[in-house]
């Protein structure tokens, strides 16, 4: 049997906490919950890096802004850690992807809603200081329960494109190496299942091989606040995202891998790149033709060698702001004859 991660980096990695775990529980708690919002300042580093929806930001002052208005607009938002999957990278460093349930209570016109989304953040910490980031939120679930139309929703959010690691080509190798830098695989087989079921399921659209990865009994946590069970019901909900991008393909860009009994065992975090056209169904709404980038990370809970969890998010307001920025001048004219 596994047994719990081993503190095998040095303390000055998760300092002054008791490991990697309680670091980002306590620090995220001390943030959003305590407002601490000064407390940025000494846990990310002046020129940190984000990925997000809106594309890459460079710099702190970004993070202490957004997270200015965002705890003004949910004030009484509760942040509960779901998961918290990290591991070492070098012995002063360590690449943590938090799962996070977020309640908020969202004063509107018609009174106050409660409504529940996830984010994951993947955060690379060096000494105790945050490097760079790589952050989904499902903005789809709040604009479902607040009745907010996800295209109105993304005229507000500005896109400004891609930069650093993110656009550099995929790791040849991201069991060994990622954009978070070297790692150690300690669960070589579970980690290389999960990039093959990635590439042959998600990337080739072999539904009939879904027996090697899944559970019969899978379910799927996935964005609107969907869930969904058994292995039919997973492959429909790829199928409609895949299907506006039908040529696509999804990029491994890290993984991480953590066995820990307060989480259910193994799991595996995977951040991951949709690269396709917006030429197929316009699940987005009006195809543009135009290349497109998504931003997801995905974590997903093994037992007995197969996938009996997962839970993925990507920005869906995000995406519809991404199309709009790219959107070409004329008239795109679908062209599939087939």
């Amino acid at each position: 049997m596994p047994m719990d991660n081993p503190l095998n980096i040095k303390e000055i990695a998760y300092a002054p906490y008791a490991n990697p775990d309680e670091f980002i529980r306590e620090v995220t708690d001390r943030i959003w919950v305590e407002r601490d919002i000064e407390h940025i300042y000494e846990n990310y580093e002046p020129d940190s890096i984000v990925h997000g929806p809106g594309g890459t930001a460079i710099g702190v002052e970004q993070v202490v802004q957004g997270t200015t208005m965002r705890i003004a607009k949910v004030p009484d938002h509760i942040g509960l850690a779901e998961d918290v999957i990290w591991e070492a990278r070098n012995d002063n460093a360590f690449l943590s992807s938090h799962l996070v349930l977020g309640i908020d209570h969202v004063p509107t016109p018609e009174g106050l809603k409660i409504t529940r989304s996830r984010t994951i953040a993947n955060c690379l910490y060096r000494e105790g200081r945050m490097v760079e980031e790589w952050v989904v939120r499902d903005s789809l679930a709040n604009c479902l329960q607040l009745g907010i139309d996800p295209a109105v929703a993304a005229e507000q959010l500005p896109y400004v494109g891609y930069s650093g690691s993110f656009k550099d080509h995929a790791p040849s190798d991201v069991l060994s190496v990622g954009d978070s830098g070297p790692r150690e695989n300690d669960y070589p087989e579970e980690c290389q299942m999960v990039l093959e079921m990635i590439k042959n399921v998600w990337s080739r659209r072999n539904f009939k091989s879904m027996s090697k990865y899944f559970d019969r009994d899978v379910i799927l946590h996935s964005v609107g606040d969907k869930t969904v069970v058994r292995p039919k019901a997973y492959q429909e909900d790829l199928l409609h995202l895949v299907s506006g991008f039908p040529g696509c393909e999804f990029e491994v860009r890290d993984v991480q891998a953590n066995f820990e009994t307060r989480y259910g065992g193994l799991r595996v975090a995977v951040a991951w790149k949709l690269k396709g056209n917006y030429s197929g169904v316009d699940i987005f709404g009006e195809l543009s033709g135009q290349d497109i980038e998504i931003l997801g990370v995905s974590q997903f809970q093994i037992h007995d060698q197969k996938i009996i969890r997962e839970v993925r998010v990507f920005d869906w307001v995000g995406v519809l702001a991404q199309i709009e920025a790219t959107r070409g001048d004329g008239e795109y004219k679908f062209e599939n004859l087939y």
